[in-house]
């Protein structure tokens, strides 16, 4: 479980966040959706150990977030894909289980590809690779390494609308496939209703810029989902319900 408590995170006399309490469920996958600058990064980096929390606390199956980091427990999945260009597709995802001194398991992560579409590709190196094929690596980068939690941040914001809806309804079958704790990050409303189990909306609008939950959503809608959701009158309603909250605090 991850437990947020009265998390305060400041950088000098800027208030990212402004005291958030959250927890999240083991194998749940809970989206953040707010607007540029609201905290939801630094929300997601607080709870990867990336950032120091001013005051309050944050934990990872009991343990500080840099424990769990060090123990190779948190994967993290960026919006830059940060692939090493001088390695093949399968060098890269497994490079971070040898950088955590556990057994890289080549054929493992072949395999991993081979489920992620890129069959073929494993030998191929980034350059390469097309927006979505990167992202494909290093989603199962993240994979591989075991970890427990995997924390997303917009990891499809650079893809066009196509790719990034194939993309959610990839990452949805992996998440199926080896149920891990997730925590994404997304601008996008209809992608964080599609995805998530649960929704937080974080907005700092009306709080001197100081990120704040202003609202948390269960998302009621059958799994496993694919692009037919988009144009259900339940999906609507849900996208209608998350972008009021952010609309209101605005």
């Amino acid at each position: 479980m991850i437990h947020v408590e009265n998390l305060s995170v400041t950088y000098g006399d800027l208030r990212a966040l402004d005291d958030v309490s959250v927890d999240i469920d083991d194998g749940e996958f809970v989206t953040v959706v707010g607007p540029s600058g609201c905290g939801k990064t630094t929300l997601l980096r607080t709870i990867g150990g990336l950032e120091t929390p001013t005051t309050g606390s944050v934990s990872v199956d009991g343990d500080p977030p840099a424990v769990a980091q060090s123990d190779a427990r948190l994967g993290f999945v960026f919006q830059d894909h940060t692939l090493l260009p001088w390695k093949t597709a399968v060098e890269n995802v497994t490079f971070l289980r040898r950088m955590a001194g556990k057994d890289p398991d080549p054929d493992g992560a072949r395999d991993l590809l081979a489920t992620t579409g890129l069959g073929g590709f494993e030998d191929t190196r980034p350059a390469e690779l097309s927006g979505g094929m990167k992202q494909r690596v290093a989603i199962a980068r993240a994979i591989h390494l075991g970890a427990d939690v995997l924390l997303m941040d917009e990891p499809f914001g650079e893809l066009d609308e196509i790719t990034r809806d194939e993309m959610g309804v990839e990452i949805l079958r992996l998440w199926r496939e080896n149920r891990k704790t997730v925590v994404f990050v997304t601008h996008s409303v209809p992608e964080a209703v599609f995805l998530g189990d649960r929704c937080l909306v974080v907005s700092g609008a009306s709080a001197g810029g100081a990120g704040r939950v202003v609202g948390e959503f269960d998302i009621d809608l059958p799994r496993p989902r694919d692009e037919s959701v988009f144009g259900s009158e339940a999906f609507g309603k849900q996208v209608t319900r998350v972008r009021s909250a952010l609309h209101d605090d605005a």
